[in-house]
């Protein structure tokens, strides 16, 4: 799976979840980690853990490696490594003091066709 089709997986399986304010950034270029961050937020700790057990279980369905999958314990900021992509699931109290759209402001964002508005 190419790595847009990949970020598609994730947004969608974000977006199934109810997840706020989803932000998709090009990451090509910039950074040698992925080639596109998706960023995304629940309002509790219990939906950004529903976010990310969801994108996980829809990648493996796909027969996609999670490479690393850190901080779904406490539910603040949950990163999925999904190789390509890198998804941060954060609560809706964190996500802007992090401020990852600020951080990476080089990355050019992403449209993503299977996330509802």
């Amino acid at each position: 799976m190419e790595g847009k089709e990949l970020l598609e997986l994730a947004a969608t399986a974000a977006d199934e979840k109810k997840a706020d304010h989803l932000v998709a950034l090009d990451m090509r270029g910039i950074s040698l980690i992925a080639d596109y961050f998706l960023i995304g937020q629940g309002n509790s700790h219990k939906q950004v853990q529903a976010i990310a057990r969801d994108i996980k279980k829809k990648a493996q369905e796909q027969e996609q490696e999670v490479k690393r999958l850190e901080g779904f314990d406490e539910a603040k900021w949950v990163l999925i490594d999904l190789g390509d992509v890198i998804v941060h699931v954060f609560h809706k109290d964190e996500r802007h003091y992090y401020n990852l759209e600020k951080l990476w402001g080089d990355a050019s964002h992403v449209e993503l066709d299977t996330v509802s508005t």
